[in-house]
């Protein structure tokens, strides 16, 4: 196996290195040296002008971030007859991970990977097993896996999320959206 050859540091790299360091104290290995302070670039003469602000028009085109999903409730971009479909169980999953036995750490692994899979791999339906957890609250996979699905780079991907259709709490079926 071929050995890559070191990545230099970047003045932005080595100033935050340096941060860090003071702030944790960190101290070399012996016979090492430190990374060398960076330099500090000049103070610029005159002020920048602001940049001017974008007109309205154009500001009220970006397109607004995807509502928050919530497990059970309507999400936008999932219509009433497919949301019926998944309640009754005439929308069955096509791929299923369990997480039972897993560490919240490696679970939230295990769930960005498997979403992000199934996206790029065109299914629409995905089923993520959590277990209830103990009475009353449930385990911490449940609690954590809105939080999940709602992280900036996987709510993009699903238009609902419901419990399974036999009233598992323990069971969440995802609906994903076609890949463009």
């Amino acid at each position: 196996m071929a050995l890559r050859p070191a990545r230099r540091l970047s003045e932005e790299d080595r100033a935050f290195w340096h941060a860090w360091a003071q702030r944790t104290q960190v101290q070399p290995l012996k016979g090492r040296d430190p990374f060398p302070l960076p330099a500090v670039p000049p103070m610029p003469q005159a002020a920048a002008p602001a940049p001017a602000a974008l007109p309205a028009t154009r500001a009220a085109t970006r397109p607004a971030p995807p509502v928050e999903l919530q497990i059970g409730h309507v999400a936008g971009g999932l219509d009433a007859r497919r949301l019926r479909d998944l309640r009754r169980g005439k929308q069955r999953p096509e791929r299923r991970l369990d997480l039972h036995g897993k560490r919240a750490q490696e679970a939230h692994h295990a769930v960005r990977a498997f979403l992000h899979t199934a996206f790029l791999d065109g299914v629409r339906c995905v089923e993520v097993v959590t277990g209830k957890g103990p009475a009353p609250e449930g385990g911490v996979l449940r609690r954590e896996l809105p939080h999940w699905i709602n992280a900036p780079d996987l709510r993009p991907l699903l238009l609902g999320a419901i419990h399974a259709p036999t009233h598992n709490t323990g069971a969440v079926y995802l609906m994903l959206r076609r890949r463009k």
